[in-house]
């Protein structure tokens, strides 16, 4: 939990609503590259909704749901 507690605030936010249950050490690793990159956080936010949804697609799954 002290990983979660030490992320971002608009990361944990994003976690929130996450489809997927990833690890804060993937969602850290992400983050600290878009910011490396000079990424504004509403653009690397992006970025992992991105991710996610390819993830999800890839799985056969939609972000609104299983059908």
């Amino acid at each position: 939990m002290r990983q979660f507690d030490e992320l971002p605030s608009p990361l944990r936010q994003w976690m929130a609503q996450a489809a997927l249950p990833w690890s804060p050490a993937s969602y850290r690793r992400i983050w600290q590259k878009g910011i490396a990159e000079g990424a504004d956080h509403s653009a690397i936010l992006d970025r992992l909704s991105r991710a996610e949804a390819q993830m999800l697609a890839r799985d056969g799954l939609r972000t609104g749901g299983l059908r």
